[in-house]
């Protein structure tokens, strides 16, 4: 009679012999650390200027109002406080509001450029990392068909 082959060996020496590379994970986890930390970075630089420049529309705000406040002789000269406050408010608001957009600007430069290296770096790993699962896993694969 023919002998059934024990294949409860085979399969455990074939899940023995396959590869489990956790450098790959390890590789893909720090690239995505180093991404966040990077991505936080521009966050916190945009945080920033965006602070300054909200300091000083504040401040400056504060030095008009101080004008407008100030005692007129006339009637008329308080209109006149009124408007130059306004005609300066929006023109300093339109300033402020560029400087606005040009940080957001850099934000949204930066964040496309760091999202561009991280898919390469992301794509490089896992394009190595199959690569030499596909290796293991066909050393496995004879390994076990040779029993």
């Amino acid at each position: 009679m023919a002998k059934t082959q024990d294949f409860t060996a085979v399969m455990k020496d074939f899940m023995g012999a396959f590869p489990v590379d956790t450098k790959s994970f390890e590789g893909a986890f720090k690239t995505t650390a180093t991404l966040n930390e990077k991505l936080s970075g521009v966050a916190l630089e945009a945080a920033e200027k965006s602070a300054e420049i909200s300091n000083k529309w504040t401040k400056a705000t504060l030095s008009k109002l101080g004008e407008l406040s100030k005692a007129k002789a006339e009637p008329a000269d308080y209109a006149k406080a009124m408007s130059d406050f306004a005609s300066a408010s929006a023109e300093v608001a339109a300033e402020y509001m560029a400087a606005y957009a040009e940080v957001a600007k850099k934000v949204q430069m930066d964040t496309v450029e760091l999202m561009m290296a991280a898919g390469k770096d992301l794509t490089e790993d896992a394009t190595a990392a199959v690569k030499k699962a596909t290796t293991d896993v066909t050393a496995a694969a004879k390994k076990a068909a040779a029993h």
